[in-house]
């Protein structure tokens, strides 16, 4: 798998994942990164087809606008959840947690979806893995043909690898816009019993055999 992470200022990410047809886009970062994200798809070769949304905070949603006028007929990929909180509905679902209550920033975009995501689609060679707790409906994608991992903010990696249910005292703004921490915790264990080889996050470079930092993060949140 060839899989290039856009960066903008160091510590938002969004990835070009390469496939037979194309590129698929996983997030956008945040308002201005546009020019950047098109330059380095340029500089691969291919046309940006793609775009696939992890869920709807302002960094990962931030050049969503820019990029769909830019690309006219692409595809735009999110979680039906955050599908919603992308049009600026707030509104919660039955059976979510009371306590819950969302956090960090929903901007909401022009753009709506021309498809919605659910656990085991498929965007290209990328797997849907439902990951909720960051945001109510925040997805990953795991490409089924090397198990690279892009996890959103599930993990953040500036710092060490951390969990969005436990706050990074390097790095705490993943946690500080977690919608529901037990669920975020939950929802790391799922991602690490995926076995990723590799894992790319929101937040931070990308990490080679990442299990064990893995479980060190899931440990940490895990204790009082």
């Amino acid at each position: 798998m060839s899989l290039t992470r856009v960066s903008r200022f160091g510590f938002v990410n969004a990835f070009l994942v390469e496939e037979e047809d194309g590129l698929t886009l996983v997030d956008t970062t945040i308002p201005g990164s546009a020019k950047a994200i098109q330059a380095a798809a340029a500089a691969l070769g291919r046309p940006i087809l793609r775009i696939a949304l992890t869920h709807a905070h302002g960094d990962h949603i931030g050049s969503l606008d820019a990029l769909a006028t830019a690309l006219p007929g692409v595809e735009v990929l999110i979680s039906e959840r955050d599908a919603r909180l992308l049009a600026k509905n707030k509104s919660s679902n039955p059976g979510e947690p009371p306590e819950a209550k969302l956090r960090g920033s929903y901007p909401g975009a022009k753009t709506r979806p021309t498809r919605t995501l659910a656990a085991g689609d498929r965007v290209g060679s990328l797997e849907v893995v439902a990951a909720p707790g960051h945001t109510p409906g925040h997805i990953a994608f795991l490409d089924t043909r090397d198990r690279t991992l892009i996890a959103g903010d599930a993990y953040s990696s500036i710092g060490g690898v951390a969990t969005s249910a436990k706050g990074n005292p390097l790095f705490p703004l993943p946690v500080l816009a977690t919608w529901h921490k037990p669920t975020a915790l939950e929802s790391a264990r799922a991602l690490r019993a995926l076995d990723p080889s590799r894992l790319a996050v929101g937040h931070g470079p990308i990490v080679d055999a990442p299990g064990a930092a893995m479980d060190k993060a899931i440990a940490k949140a895990a204790r009082p």
